[in-house]
């Protein structure tokens, strides 16, 4: 059977995981009656609640007896990792952009990696059913953007499609094509699609390309295969990058992807993408062969991650009371069994006791990790994310510097630039976006942009959207200003009452509610001034033998502030952290004793 392997990339949310709901029910690969979720791709929890792709995955659909092997890969920055490897296995990609936004930081990203790998892409203008489409004007962007990424001739001949995933069908001409079904672009990714390179007649050879855990099969990894033949039970060796061999086995498994499922299969061909299970060291970037090769197959390099957190053991007094996963060896096992599968997430021992230092490319990918880990019934206490210095030849230090790109109201445009200045933002580019919104774009250092979203949507009223992507290293942009105000810190533990918090109104927002357990050194609100202040949400009403009617006690307290884990996480400064348990998020000082943070803050001071 004839072969095709595409990937679909996109910036996030432009339609990818609904245009491959779309390809699995017209090619049949999903009975016409059968029940299928919206985003069917999006099999993990997380997906499913966030509304994105966070892990590649894999499918497989026939289209006139032709196979095509379809990944459908994450749109968000911090996910580019799982990006860049699956490129190394495909032999074509689609470029979907939105018929609104048109090309997004992230679209530029995926569409670079794929014009350096030699990839000529089918673009699919999608949504063009949005009231605000631009379809044609899109067209043209998306070809500038090939020209600026230096795409050669080849590449730039692109064709092009006009679809709306959400209802399944695409278009040559959006004037005079009927707007029927897929079958243009099926009939497109058979002809534009060059059929993989197959050489049967040499040893097997599959480089592994992510990897995943069955409570069944053990560890599962897929790639492509790039020559020979695999067979069920053949035997196997692994080759890490540097050629040593890691372990022999057999291939207890071989699995071949057949719309939403992973079929066993007896054989696989150079060409095909397979998962293969049974061995108990691979991982990603090795090389799976037979016996006799010695040389293991080029593993593309992964951009390096800007970003890294701590990663300690919950010291709070009420740690163990909601979690089961407690321990410095359970966490760091965790940790390093998250490092195998993700390629762009760095795990090593902090100078700190009981703690790792956790790497990755921004704070969403970080996030998700704890999310993860907090829903397997961990404990943890997590640091203020800091961005990774790197030191030039004449040794200058140098910082992350993101590509920003935002799209407001003009009436929200000046805040914007005002508050993007304030943290070392420089403007390239200020163009009209239609709709009474305008584009810009700004170069800014990741350290600035920590924490930065969540007064951006209260400065814009909601309606802003900011996109952001890593663009290199660059020189050091000097200090940049910390959050403005302090913090209410409870100086007893037990829970908070009524009486306590109605007289904290007056200083400031609270992120507790009456009957929250509160610890000492725990933060229980916002101060309006720019220290910190110790508070007593305990204190009760002092009982005498006078009855009267209190108006205090009438009046309702005004809703607490509950923030996200990311909220949580950009919210805190360095002398503080964030509790995470399976049933609460809570933030406290890193020194919970009032006399130990006096002591420490004279000692870092003096230092």
């Amino acid at each position: 059977m004839e072969l095709r392997n595409i990937a679909i990339i996109a910036h996030v949310d432009h339609g990818k995981t609904t245009l491959v709901d779309a390809f699995l029910k017209q090619s049949g690969a999903v009975r016409a009656n059968a029940r299928m979720d919206e985003c069917a791709m999006d099999s993990n929890d997380l997906e499913r609640e966030r509304g994105i792709t966070i892990l590649a995955k894999c499918t497989a659909v026939e289209w006139k007896g032709v196979k095509i092997n379809i990944v459908d890969t994450p749109g968000h920055a911090d996910f580019g990792g799982e990006v860049e490897r699956i490129l190394s296995m495909v032999d074509g990609v689609c470029l979907l952009v939105d018929s609104s936004e048109g090309p997004l930081p992230q679209t530029k990203f995926v569409l670079s990696k794929a014009l350096k790998l030699g990839l000529r892409p089918i673009v699919i203008v999608n949504k063009v059913d949005r009231s605000d489409a631009r379809p044609h004007d899109v067209h043209n962007e998306v070809f500038d953007l090939f020209a600026a990424l230096e795409a050669t001739d080849a590449q730039l001949d692109f064709p092009t499609l006009f679809a709306v995933g959400r209802e399944g069908w695409a278009v040559r001409d959006l004037e005079k094509d009927e707007r029927k079904d897929l079958t243009p672009l099926f009939d497109l990714i058979v002809s534009h699609v060059p059929a993989p390179k197959r050489d049967l007649e040499a040893p097997f050879s599959m480089l592994a390309t992510t990897l995943e855990y069955d409570s069944f099969l053990g560890r599962i990894l897929t790639g492509r295969i790039e020559t020979g033949i695999a067979k069920m039970n053949m035997p196997i060796k692994i080759l890490n990058r540097e050629g040593k061999v890691l372990e022999q086995g057999r291939a207890t498994k071989l699995l071949s992807f057949k719309g939403l499922e992973r079929v066993p299969v007896e054989s696989a061909e150079a060409g095909d993408i397979i998962a293969i299970a049974g061995l108990t060291e691979a991982n990603v970037a090795d090389t799976f062969c037979a016996p006799e090769v010695t040389q293991p197959l080029k593993a593309r390099p992964i951009d390096p991650p800007t970003l890294a957190m701590t990663f300690s053991v919950n010291d709070s007094p009420f740690a163990g009371l909601e979690g089961d996963k407690l321990t410095t060896r359970v966490i760091g096992a965790r940790l390093m069994r998250e490092a195998e599968g993700n390629v762009a997430i760095k795990i090593s021992e902090s100078e700190q006791k009981d703690a790792y230092e956790v790497a990755g490319r921004g704070e969403l990918q970080l996030g998700v990790l704890i999310e993860q880990m907090r829903r397997e019934g961990f404990e943890l206490s997590i640091s203020r994310p800091r961005v990774l210095f790197q030191t030039d030849e004449q040794g200058k230090r140098l910082e992350p510097i993101e590509e920003v790109v935002i799209d407001v109201d003009e009436a929200h445009s000046g805040i914007v630039v005002e508050k993007m200045s304030m943290r070392k933002g420089e403007m390239q580019e200020l163009k009209p976006a239609g709709g009474g919104k305008v584009r810009m774009v700004f170069l800014a250092p990741s350290r600035g942009l920590i924490g930065y979203h969540g007064e951006f949507l209260t400065d814009t009223r909601g309606t802003g959207v900011m996109n952001r992507l890593f663009h290199g290293y660059g020189p050091y942009k000097g200090a940049i200003a910390a959050r403005r105000q302090g913090v209410l810190i409870a100086t007893d533990t037990g829970e908070a009452n009524q009486y306590g918090l109605f007289h904290l109104i007056d200083r400031g927002p609270q992120f507790v509610q009456a009957g929250t357990k509160i610890y000492m050194g725990m933060i229980v609100g916002e101060h309006t001034r720019d220290s910190d202040l110790e508070v007593n949400p305990l204190k009760a009403k002092a009982l005498t033998n006078f009855r009267t009617v209190m108006k205090d006690d009438k009046q309702d307290l005004p809703p607490p502030r509950v923030m996200t884990l990311e909220q949580a996480i950009a919210y805190i400064q360095d002398d503080e952290l964030v509790e995470v348990t399976p049933k609460a998020i809570r933030l406290r000082k890193r020194y919970l004793d009032q006399n130990e943070r006096k002591r420490m803050s004279k000692v870092s001071a003096a230092g």
